[in-house]
């Protein structure tokens, strides 16, 4: 890396608010601040001193909103198709559930960031033994390679849809995306972070379009926002709620958005911390809000066109484009449909593949070339893809899937408990500690995401047992 080109790296000689290194080294951290795991971009965009609110809260925008394309990948489609075709507007409350959750412990990780100089991965690295966080490190690694599979395989059929590109040459077109990176990061973070936002905007205008079709029903909204009791006491109902939960809050966006917060030039002070806290957490809570409203669209639209029309089995994506047309008599629907799924796929493999190289430098503490490090991420979930798509063709698709969500079910507490515990401490975070209520809170969802993800891993081990 041209040492040239990356900002200079303050090592403050305090290790959080009235906390020195020795005292950090004394109350859980078995080091000193660390190298960051984005180098080439830390602190490389600066917060005007003494602006006005907006000016603030525009320096800070962005990396809430790289966070949020996750929530909107392709592997959260199948579960809002289904639930949407299936149930009807029933299970809006489950995404606007799934979405409250990930705004807490995405204000949790953005936090732990900017407190404490470090990122989840390197927090984990600090605090726990040598084989407990080379653990963590390796099934971390399983999940965001799992994660970005569902994001590869999208991308594939966005471009066998829109331009009838064979899936198999769709999936390993994915992986110039990280040539994109390389030259979006190069010309500055905030590039990446405008790129993001415009295949954000891609998608919402694609969905808006998409309700303006399907014609929804007001009502049958409203009322879809409250929770009803049916989701528990129907268990297929619960089966697809469940689903819904499970891939929405997914662990590398915890340590993805832990770590590029750090690309904001914050004082270490505890004034400057405060400030950049409420503005980060303004930025992420409405970037997920975006995430939820298209989410949702997603499942108004197919609860609108298929939900009471004969196609209540609709969950394959390539099953709701070819029907989206001829139900909503437009050819427009099924082309915007296909241009936002590809939108999302590129955007997630973005994140992904960032949160691959933040996961790497942070477990293992290791210095690699940029295009090294995103080239193995990438690799790590072509090449299963590839495979599978090459041996058994569209047929092994579908069940790739799922067993992706499976390893994400089983990583995500894994990712979760660790945050709450150190976000909790006071040694570790002095008076940016979690307070007591968002103890009860965090714990609260901690403890709601392992029982409802083992709920789903259950559930997901039978079908593919079947």
């Amino acid at each position: 890396m041209d040492s040239a080109s990356t900002p200079p790296i303050e090592r403050p000689a305090a290790d959080g608010p009235g906390l020195s290194d020795r005292d950090a080294l004394a109350n859980g951290w078995h080091s000193p601040r660390r190298r960051p795991s984005l180098p080439e971009s830390f602190r490389s965009i600066n917060v005007p001193p003494g602006g006005s609110w907006w000016r603030t809260a525009l320096a800070f925008a962005g990396p809430g909103y790289m966070v949020a394309v996750g929530y909107m990948d392709p592997g959260n489609w199948a579960t809002d198709l289904a639930g949407g075709a299936r149930f009807g507007y029933t299970l809006i409350s489950v995404i606007l559930l799934s979405n409250l959750m990930a705004m807490l412990l995405q204000a949790l990780a953005l936090k732990l960031g900017i407190v404490t100089g470090r990122d989840l991965a390197q927090a984990c690295r600090d605090h726990y033994s040598r084989p407990t966080s080379f653990a963590l490190w390796v099934g971390c690694e399983i999940a965001i390679a799992a994660c970005d599979l569902a994001e590869v395989i999208g991308s594939a059929i966005a471009l066998q849809l829109l331009f009838g590109v064979p899936l198999i040459w769709g999936v390993v077109a994915t992986s110039l995306d990280v040539l994109l990176i390389l030259v979006l990061q190069q010309k500055g973070f905030r590039r990446l972070e405008a790129f993001i936002v415009a295949l954000i905007i891609t998608i919402g205008l694609c969905f808006a379009a998409e309700i303006v079709f399907s014609r929804p029903a007001f009502a049958g909204i409203m009322s879809g926002l409250v929770p009803s009791t049916q989701i528990i006491t129907d268990p297929s109902m619960l089966y697809i709620a469940i689903g819904i939960i499970g891939a929405t809050v997914m662990p590398h966006n915890l340590y993805l958005h832990s770590a590029i917060v750090q690309t904001r030039n914050v004082g270490e002070d505890a004034p400057s911390k405060r400030l950049a806290i409420r503005h980060a957490t303004i930025d992420s809570t409405a970037a997920l809000s975006i995430a939820f409203v298209i989410n949702g669209a997603i499942l108004v639209m197919a609860s609108a066109t298929f939900h009471g029309t004969g196609h209540e089995s609709v969950a394959d994506i390539g099953d709701a484009y070819k029907l989206l047309s001829p139900l909503l008599g437009t050819s427009l629907a099924s082309l915007l449909f296909a241009i936002a799924l590809l939108a999302s796929g590129q955007n997630s493999t973005i994140t992904g593949t960032l949160a691959g190289q933040i996961v790497m430098e942070g477990f293992l503490d290791i210095s690699l070339p940029p295009w090294l490090r995103r080239m193995i991420t990438r690799l790590l979930a072509i090449i299963p893809a590839v495979i599978v798509t090459a041996v058994s063709g569209e047929h092994g698709i579908g069940a790739l899937i799922i067993l992706s969500q499976v390893i994400l079910a089983l990583q995500l507490s894994f990712a979760v408990v660790p945050l709450v515990l150190f976000t909790s401490s006071k040694a570790k975070m002095g008076e940016f500690a979690n307070r007591p209520v968002t103890v009860v809170l965090a714990w609260t969802t901690a403890i709601a995401i392992a029982a409802l993800n083992g709920w789903l891993l259950v559930g997901m081990a039978k079908q593919l047992l079947a």
